[in-house]
Order: C-alpha cells, then sequence, then structure tokens
C-alpha cells in the first residue's frame, strides 16, 4: 500500500488552463473520490498521474517520492475490452504489453477470475458477459499489472441502477480484501459517500480544489447506511459546493 500526495499541479493546453494548483492525498489503502463538474479536469488529472500528460507545474508523489506513470494502474470509463478476446486473453492484455509471455501472463492473471467472480468465463467472449462482468474484467485486467495505486475513471457509470449498486458493494469488499490504494472520478455523491474515505471536490476549470469532505462512515459499509442522517447530510454537503456559484472564489485546501 502506497501514500500518494499531489501538490499544486498546474496544467495548461495552449492558452487554455485546466488544472489551477490542485491538491490532494490519499493515505494507504484509502479510497480517495474526486468529483467536480463535467469538463472541469478530473480525467486530465488522471492523466496526469498515468503519465500521459505533462504538467506545467506541481508534483506528484507517491511514499514521499517522485512518481511515475508506473506507480499508477488506470482503468479508463469504457471497459476496452476487444470483442475478438477471451475474457482471459483481455485480462492478461496488459501483462503482454508489458513484455510478459502470452502463457505466463494468462498464468497470472487465471487465478485472479474466482475472486473477481468470472470463474467459468475465462474462454468467453466479452459480448457473452453482462455489463457489471465487463467491468469486474476491466479491472481485473487493472489489477493483474501490480501497480501500487489503482486510478479508477466512473467505473461504473454506464452501468443500471441496480448492477452500479451491486457493483459498488463488490468494489468496497475488493479494496478491503486486497488493501488496494484507490483514486476514483465520478458524478454519482451518493457513491462517493457509500465508497470514499475522502472526497475530493473540484471546481470548474481552470480547477482548483473547493473542499476535501471526510466520509466518517464505519467500515465495513453496507448500502442501508446511505439511508441514516450521516449519510445524509455528507450529500447533502457536496452537493452544495458543486453548486457553489461560479463567482465564488474557490478555497484551495491545505492537506498538509
Amino acid at each position: 500500500m502506497r501514500e500518494v500526495r499531489v501538490r499544486d499541479l498546474v496544467v495548461r493546453f495552449g492558452d487554455r488552463e485546466v488544472l489551477d494548483g490542485v491538491r490532494l492525498d490519499a493515505r494507504p489503502g484509502e479510497l480517495v473520490s474526486v468529483i467536480g463538474p463535467s469538463g472541469c479536469g478530473k480525467s486530465t488529472l488522471f492523466n496526469v498521474l498515468a503519465g500521459l500528460v505533462e504538467p506545467a507545474a506541481g508534483s506528484v508523489l507517491v511514499d514521499g517520492a517522485p512518481a511515475s506513470g508506473s506507480t499508477f494502474a488506470y482503468m479508463p470509463q469504457k471497459d476496452l475490452l476487444f470483442p475478438w478476446r477471451t475474457v482471459l486473453d483481455n485480462a492478461a492484455l496488459g501483462l503482454e504489453v508489458g513484455g510478459l509471455g502470452k502463457r505466463a501472463a494468462r498464468e497470472r492473471a487465471a487465478p485472479l477470475f474466482e475472486p473477481f467472480g468470472l470463474a467459468g468465463f475465462e474462454n468467453a467472449r466479452p459480448s457473452e458477459l453482462s455489463g457489471g462482468m465487463r467491468q469486474r474484467a476491466a479491472l481485473l485486467r487493472t489489477v493483474v499489472q501490480a501497480r501500487d495505486v489503482l486510478l479508477l475513471d466512473e467505473p461504473f457509470g454506464a452501468l443500471d441502477s441496480l448492477t452500479r449498486t451491486s457493483m459498488q458493494e463488490w468494489l468496497e469488499v475488493m479494496r478491503a480484501r486486497y488493501g488496494w490504494t484507490v483514486l476514483l472520478i465520478t458524478h454519482d455523491i451518493r457513491e462517493a459517500v457509500f465508497l470514499s474515505d475522502r472526497v475530493v471536490v473540484l471546481g470548474p476549470r481552470p480547477a482548483t480544489v473547493r473542499r476535501v469532505v471526510e466520509i466518517d462512515l464505519p467500515r465495513p459499509r453496507e448500502v442501508r447506511m446511505l439511508a441514516t442522517p450521516t449519510a445524509a447530510a455528507l450529500e447533502a454537503e457536496l452537493l452544495a459546493v458543486l453548486r457553489e456559484p461560479v463567482t465564488a472564489p474557490p478555497s484551495r485546501a491545505a492537506i498538509d
């Protein structure tokens, strides 16, 4: 488990500034969600962490040392499973791209099929899987790379409400089981409250951190906790921050 610290991150694309001094922390084994208006730069933040975008200023530290893109395993919004490959071959793909032989990659991915609820579907095609199973397969492909931190960008956004709730419960169990450090982008405030140790709220572009909200709910968590007054108050607080007028000066959160 690793600690992630993002400090004063600035990203520009030409004359367009996307991130303006973003700061956040994820302690070892925590799940930290990032929410904010559409287009504010959440995915850009993840692209910086994954080493796909070079920031104009700021730093990303893992356990106090400068991070490299290889620290993070990135699961984008779409599952991106190749329809012509079996589920096992899809799960092993990242390892193959990293230089591992096909047989060795398959052998490393195969033991995860049971805990990920995919046992018996190793030789199936993605078209034979339900939406939730496809997302589990995509997460398996991400996890099998054995990186220190998971970056999950709207992993359940395309699922129906019932399947999404089931996947949230599943992720809560799996995160506790494996002790992952996770950064999660979501537009679902209730999802952020249910899964997170902390929620970072970004303002409109150029994004700064408007508020960091601690989610003081006991673990392990169950969906019924979302009906409690504490959870309702957290949802209301996050929604209020998101609805703050754009003209209001955003507060830069110091998380030292």
